[in-house]
């Protein structure tokens, strides 16, 4: 598995940027509890992570919020971006990352398995396609995409992202395969609904889980508490924050709930978070 190479050097940090469901929360006219709350911790936007280790600048998703979580946390520097998977909340905020481009004067490499490319791709022709009406104007994003095919993902072998191993690891999200990541001992699953053991055995001894968890009953394409809570016991990582999170949780409420679990150090995600390793 892959180790921690920053024990005599500035700590790693993944910050949460958005920890929230598709629809964020508060939910558009929605008068609960939750969504009514004063508490900042219970506004979430759509969930993506950045990860700062060895010098380097990783994005997990470009979520439709990320202009202001990137003006939140000051983020001056993208080097590359990793894609779970192609769904609106967790992509739609990829022209802003051409400032990235604008900032860094050179293009910025994507890595995502073959559903996530093919469909950046054809939604956004005007960054991928090389014909000049395309370019008419300037002012897109420069990326470049790389593949993770189902023979690299079936090895089980860390990718090279700028300097970084970088484990994608399969799950499935309802029908489709969705992408989690390890960085070192720091591992983000988002969008899962099942783990095959496969993947299981690429997420052991970990400092950090950051793992999905939607709502409170059974759901069809994500991890439910009972769920998100058995791979836990079975992961036993040292940390363990939930994320994706629907208006079923209150911050307060459900931390001191989960207080009791003894397997895992297990908390709520919320936006700005950070988890060094």
């Amino acid at each position: 598995m892959l180790r921690s190479a920053n024990r005599n050097s500035t700590p790693s940090v993944l910050t949460i940027l958005g920890c929230g469901t598709s629809s964020g929360v508060p939910f558009i006219g929605c008068p609960c509890k939750v969504c009514r709350s004063k508490n900042p911790k219970n506004t979430r936007t759509r969930s993506s992570v950045w990860i700062r280790t060895r010098g380097k600048s990783l994005l997990i998703d470009s979520s439709s919020d990320l202009r202001q979580q990137a003006l939140r946390e000051k983020i001056l520097q993208i080097d590359a971006v990793l894609y779970t998977h192609p769904h609106a909340d967790h992509v739609s905020g990829i022209d802003d990352l051409r400032s990235y481009n604008f900032l860094q004067k050179t293009d910025i490499p994507i890595y995502g398995n073959a559903w996530s490319l093919q469909e950046l791709t054809s939604r956004y022709p005007y960054i991928f396609s090389t014909e000049p009406a395309y370019r008419e104007g300037g002012g897109t994003a420069r990326l470049v995409p790389h593949l993770f095919d189902s023979a690299f993902l079936a090895s089980g072998k860390p990718w090279n992202v700028e300097g970084i191993p970088v484990l994608p690891i399969p799950v499935s999200h309802g029908s489709r395969e969705c992408l989690g990541y390890r960085v070192e001992s720091v591992a983000y699953v988002t969008d899962c609904s099942y783990i095959p053991d496969s993947s299981l055995d690429r997420l052991k001894e970990l400092s950090v889980l950051v793992l999905d968890c939607l709502q409170l009953r059974k759901h069809g394409t994500h991890f439910h508490l009972d769920q998100a809570l058995e791979t836990i016991r079975v992961l036993r990582p040292k940390k363990t924050v939930l994320t994706h999170l629907g208006h079923d949780f209150d911050y307060l409420t459900w931390n001191r709930k989960l207080a009791s679990i003894r397997e895992s150090k297990v908390s709520l995600a919320y936006d700005g978070l950070k988890l060094r390793w």
